[in-house]
């Protein structure tokens, strides 16, 4: 089968078609994957700068969406069923063997592109405003990088959730992106502290989802109304910041990071809570799962630089049957 493989951590140029043997799919799920995701980790494993190192070369990927080949008898899946996958060996290959407690049955209004970004941004999410930032009906949360993979998902859940919203965007491009996915409101980077002052009445936010970090970090703890939660969910923005925690103790706010992968990891058993919450929410039509953008297999490597010059709007996927 054919697999986008890294073979040099030199960035998306070491990303690399090949052909590789199937997986052994003895006591697991076979899935024949239709898409993969594409995220901001995937582009931080091609130099090497990702918490997590793997020995090269290996496949890149660990979303993905497709149809079950075969299932043990006990698995509660069977052949020929639309599923989404975290597949922790890689999701950029054509087939995939995974456990069953990765497996997620995709209901019928997810298209297979869509499934495929399921999982690593929703999870998230979910992860950083239920599990961490405890989250309380009728709040306000403010999403910084809203127009991407992350803000684009943070939009949708907090909407289903009952939240309102606020997207802080660099473009009036993206603030069309963020309108289109829920957002209560739309802010420009440029002002947007005192803008969103204005909007809460001098107030604050009550959570402030970030995955971009860097020079707005110290605006944004300004920016929490009192007893409120930063969750730090990135540094897509390249700086990772610090904090005088002297601006915690005076105003009673929280800084969390949501690590959700180390968190699912040591916690077995929580992906699929986190599933069972929201897939009501799903198929009621309460949480809306956006279609990615959808790169050919052949063009991985041009998918990869979209995140890198923080071009890419909402999610990015790859089609994993080459052309």
């Amino acid at each position: 089968m054919y697999a986008q493989q890294l073979t040099t951590a030199s960035g998306p140029a070491g990303v690399q078609l090949a052909e590789i043997d199937e997986p052994d799919g003895t006591g697991l799920v076979v899935v024949d994957l239709h898409t993969a995701g594409v995220s901001f980790p995937d582009l931080l494993q091609t130099t090497g700068s990702y918490q997590i190192v793997r020995e090269l070369p290996f496949v890149l990927g660990v979303e993905g969406a497709g149809v079950v080949r075969s299932a043990p008898a006990d698995s509660g899946l069977r052949a020929g069923q639309r599923v989404a996958v975290l597949a922790s060996d890689g999701a950029w290959q054509q087939t995939v063997a995974v456990a069953p407690d990765s497996v997620f049955p995709l209901p019928d209004s997810v298209s297979l592109e869509a499934g495929a970004g399921f999982l690593m941004n929703y999870l998230t999410v979910h992860f950083a405003l239920d599990e961490r930032a405890r989250y309380r009906t009728g709040e306000t949360v403010l999403v910084h990088g809203a127009a991407g993979g992350v803000g684009v998902a943070a939009l949708q859940v907090a909407a289903a959730l009952g939240l309102e919203t606020i997207a802080v965007v660099s473009t009036e491009e993206k603030a069309g992106i963020a309108k289109a996915n829920r957002a209560d409101h739309v802010v420009l980077v440029d002002g947007w502290k005192d803008r969103v002052r204005d909007l809460t009445g001098g107030r604050g936010v009550d959570i402030i989802l970030d995955p971009v970090g860097g020079d707005r970090f110290t605006d944004s703890l300004r920016s929490l109304a009192p007893n409120g939660r930063l969750v730090v969910l990135g540094f897509t923005g390249g700086e990772i910041p610090t904090v005088k925690v002297n601006r915690l103790l005076l105003r009673n706010i929280s800084v969390l990071g949501a690590g959700w992968g180390e968190y699912a990891r040591t916690n077995p058993g929580y992906t699929n809570r986190q599933w069972a919450a929201l897939s009501p929410l799903v198929e009621s039509g309460a949480l809306r799962i956006t279609e990615p953008t959808v790169y050919s297999f052949e063009h991985a490597v041009d998918a990869l630089r979209t995140l890198e010059t923080r071009s890419a709007t909402g999610k990015i996927a790859l089609s994993v049957r080459p052309s």
